[in-house]
């Protein structure tokens, strides 16, 4: 077994997340964080902000 968990291990090290991925663990963090400092915080509100940052960005960008 010891050896069965080493080896997801190091299989784990060596993975990288896709960038949707790191958006979602992005978003994760920060409601988590939000939240944790307010209940008023909803999980659609941070997603609603970050798609307005995102909105924001493109058009900056053109």
């Amino acid at each position: 077994m010891a050896q069965h968990l080493e080896r997801l291990l190091e299989a784990a090290k060596k993975a990288r997340p896709s960038p949707a991925q790191r958006e979602e663990q992005r978003r994760s963090f920060a409601y988590g964080n939000t939240a944790f400092e307010n209940s008023l915080i909803a999980r659609e509100m941070v997603d609603q902000q970050a798609e307005a940052i995102a909105r924001e960005r493109d058009e900056r960008g053109k």
